[in-house]
């Protein structure tokens, strides 16, 4: 009796282990998707009064352990019935990522922040109804978590697709669950710091005056080096999505990337960050054309 009970500690111990050690891989692939959602979530709850950035975070939040709710059961169903559509919506998750990547830079760099103007003097606007506002902000931000996190679902499925389907079961809703919280609680303390900043300044210490003006320096800098690192990671986890789709193209960039020795590493990184980047400029190229025709 005492040695089968041992017997199967060992293989509940084993099977937790799988699933750490499975929850780890999924979690280092949906780092990239995670980078860019923290700069989206925060950037949401631009124009918002301080005083509803936190009940705003705290909204979207729960509009995101909605979608999961719906899509976590929705990708399960998918691995358990037709597993062979997984590979298919990664590479369309991939595309996405790399599409939405390379439109983010043509906003950038060809309508010049244009909406972020607008976005500003419509907050000026007193005729502005504040709450509609507020609600038309959620419910924006609500809908960009759905996209991110079916991205973040898929590719979580795809690493664990040769898992059993109770593994995956666990993994799937353990990421769902960590990501959320994670996200929404970094985003509420991202868009809080400069509350924090400016109540050090009025502080009597001289340090805490000076560690206060830091952070409100700090707060537009970290966004903008959010919003970065969020674009770079749509290519480098969009194009790794795609480059190991293709078995020619996956082979083509491990030859080149072993010819580089020691960088074989960074070699493959840029390596599908730069197909991610042509892939990317090739969707915008053609969505341009249809909507160039249509008008």
């Amino acid at each position: 009796m005492a040695s089968s009970l041992l017997v199967l500690l060992d293989d509940i111990a084993a099977v937790l282990d799988d699933v750490a050690l499975m929850t780890k891989t999924a979690a280092k692939k949906t780092a990239g998707v995670l980078g860019d959602d923290l700069a989206l979530n925060a950037q949401q709850v631009t124009g918002v009064k301080a005083d509803r950035e936190l009940p705003v975070v705290w909204a979207v939040a729960k509009g995101s352990f909605v979608n999961k709710a719906i899509l976590v059961p929705a990708a399960l169903a998918i691995s358990y019935f037709i597993p062979w559509l997984i590979t298919p919506l990664l590479m369309i998750g991939g595309a996405f990522l790399c599409f939405e990547g390379f439109e983010k830079i043509v906003h950038k760099f060809i309508d010049h922040g244009d909406g972020e103007t607008e976005h500003k003097q419509a907050v000026a606007d007193p005729a502005i109804d504040l709450l509609d506002f507020e609600k038309d902000k959620i419910k924006g931000a609500i809908r960009t978590d759905f996209i991110l996190s079916a991205e973040i679902i898929a590719i979580t499925l795809g690493a664990v697709a040769g898992a059993s389907f109770g593994q995956q079961v666990v993994v799937v809703a353990g990421i769902a669950l960590i990501m959320t919280a994670g996200v929404y609680g970094f985003v509420a303390g991202i868009v809080k710091i400069d509350d924090a900043g400016l109540a050090l300044t009025r502080r009597q210490s001289a340090s805490a005056q000076a560690f206060g003006r830091g952070l409100l320096a700090f707060a537009p800098w970290l966004m903008k080096a959010l919003s970065i690192a969020g674009t770079a990671a749509m290519f480098l986890v969009g194009g790794g999505i795609l480059v190991h789709g293709v078995p020619a193209l996956h082979h083509g960039v491990e030859d080149l990337a072993h010819h580089t020795g020691a960088l074989s590493g960074l070699v493959t990184t840029l390596l599908n960050a730069l197909v991610g980047i042509i892939v990317g400029a090739i969707i915008v190229g053609v969505a341009q054309l249809i909507a160039r025709f249509r008008r």
